[in-house]
């Protein structure tokens, strides 16, 4: 299956490293991209921020979905995620990851078992698996009754 390249443009916005990236797909919602003084400005996400957000992203769709696909009804659902620079070369070492689920009939084991397999289906995840070291938790509270 081929399927369309992902296609975004990227145009410097000031005197510096500033810039404002629109994607195709969603061209009226550029995202600015830019570093800590003294190179930048710091008036946008830094890359390795993105990338750990397009991680949480992509994670969080495959868990949400695999979920869903098993019949479970989710009533809310955050992650929280780290990642955790090396210097030398200044790259991404680690990601560190929570699932908080809130659900009725979700077991612990359950939402580990979706974690492990988002871990195969996540293309970002995939894109950083064998550069990056991932550490995940998960955390399972029951979802209130909801009267009436």
């Amino acid at each position: 299956m081929n399927m369309a390249p992902l296609e975004i443009s990227l145009e410097l916005t000031d005197q510096k490293v500033g810039f404002r990236s629109i994607s195709k797909t969603n061209p009226d919602t550029p995202v600015m991209i830019d570093y800590s003084p003294p190179l930048g400005d710091g008036q946008g996400f830094l890359g390795l921020e993105l990338l750990v957000m397009s991680f949480a992203g992509c994670v969080s769709t495959g868990i949400v979905a695999i979920l869903r696909r098993m019949g479970k009804s989710i009533a809310g659902y955050r992650m929280s995620a780290a990642g955790i620079r090396r210097e030398n070369p200044l790259s991404l070492e680690k990601i560190r990851f929570e699932v908080m689920l809130e659900a009725a009939g979700v077991s612990e084991e359950e939402l580990q078992n979706a974690v492990r397999k988002a871990e195969e289906i996540s293309p970002v995840w995939l894109a950083v698996k064998n550069n990056v070291e991932v550490e995940w938790q998960c955390k399972v509270t029951a979802a209130p009754e909801r009267l009436g």
